[in-house]
C-alpha cells in the first residue's frame, strides 16, 4: 500500500510554438498567446519561437502581459535584454515554484537553435527541465537529440526530469526519437501541426524514471486553432520513483 504520510506530488507540463504570437489569422497577438496558456493550465511551458528573430530578438510576449494576464513567471535566461529565451526557447513557471538555477546550452547545429534548461523546486521536490526546437533536417536533429540525451541523462541521475518541445520530427520511430529513447520514454499527446487540421506529431514530451504519466494530450479550443500554427501538448504526471507495476504497463524494464 502507499505510504499515507508521503504527500502526492502531482505536476502538468506543456509545450507551445508560438510562431512567435502570429496567428493562423496573420495577425500577431501576444494576448491570444497568453489566454491559452491560461486555457491548458500547467504548471511549467516551454515555449518555442517565443522571440522575434531579427533585430533586438525582442520577446513576443512583453513580461508587463504575462504577470498581467496570466499567474506565470518566465525563466530568467540571462540573455539579450529584450529576449526572453534562447534562440526563441523559452521557460514559464507557475507562481510559487521557485526557480534553483537556469541555463542556456549550445547544441550541434545547422539553423540557430539551442537549449534552455532549469532546475525547479516543485513543493519541495526537485525537476529539471529542458525546453527546446530541434533542426529541419534529419541528420541535425538527430545529432541535436544525441547531445541533449547525454545531458540530460546526467541530470536524470539526481533529480526527476522532464523534455519538452517541437521536435519537427514526422517519423514515428526512427530518426531522433531513437536518441532520446535509450534515456527517457517518450509520451505521443497526439497530432498538433498544422493547429487547424492537425497531421503531424512534432511536439513531443519525454520524461525519466522518476515521473509517472497520469496522462496526455493535446489542447484543442477554438481559439488554440487560431492562435499559433501549432497547439499545445500537455502531460499530466505523478512526481516520485515509477513503481514496478508502473514501469511494466509501459513496457519497461
Amino acid at each position: 500500500m502507499p505510504d499515507q504520510t508521503s504527500p502526492r506530488r502531482t505536476l502538468k507540463v506543456a509545450s507551445y510554438n508560438i510562431h512567435k504570437g502570429v496567428g493562423t489569422d496573420r495577425r500577431r497577438d501576444p494576448a491570444r498567446i497568453l489566454n491559452v496558456l491560461n486555457e491548458v493550465d500547467a504548471d511549467v511551458v516551454c515555449l518555442q519561437e517565443a522571440d522575434l528573430r531579427f533585430g533586438t530578438r525582442a520577446s513576443v510576449l512583453p513580461r508587463f502581459l504575462i504577470e498581467g494576464h496570466t499567474d506565470y513567471e518566465p525563466v530568467p535566461l540571462d540573455v539579450q535584454h529584450d529576449s526572453m529565451g534562447w534562440h526563441g526557447n523559452a521557460i514559464l513557471v507557475r507562481r510559487g515554484i521557485a526557480v534553483e538555477s537556469h541555463d542556456i546550452l549550445h547544441i550541434p547545429c545547422l539553423e540557430p537553435r539551442g537549449v534552455v534548461t532549469a532546475t525547479l523546486d516543485v513543493g519541495g521536490a526537485q525537476l529539471c527541465v529542458f525546453g527546446m526546437h530541434l533542426d529541419l533536417s534529419g541528420l541535425w536533429r538527430v545529432r541535436q537529440a544525441r547531445a541533449i540525451a547525454a545531458l540530460a541523462a546526467t541530470a536524470r541521475a539526481e533529480r526527476a526530469t522532464v523534455l519538452m518541445g517541437d521536435l519537427n520530427e514526422w517519423r514515428s520511430v526512427a530518426g531522433c526519437f531513437r536518441e532520446f529513447g535509450k534515456h527517457f520514454a517518450l509520451l505521443d499527446p497526439g497530432p498538433s501541426f498544422p493547429s487547424r487540421r492537425p497531421l503531424g506529431r512534432l511536439d513531443r514530451i519525454m520524461h525519466c524514471e522518476r515521473l509517472t504519466p497520469t496522462d496526455c494530450g493535446v489542447h484543442r479550443s477554438a481559439l488554440a486553432a487560431n492562435a499559433s500554427d501549432h497547439l499545445p501538448v500537455w502531460a499530466e504526471f505523478r512526481m516520485g520513483s515509477a513503481s514496478g507495476a508502473d514501469r511494466a504497463s509501459r513496457g519497461e524494464p
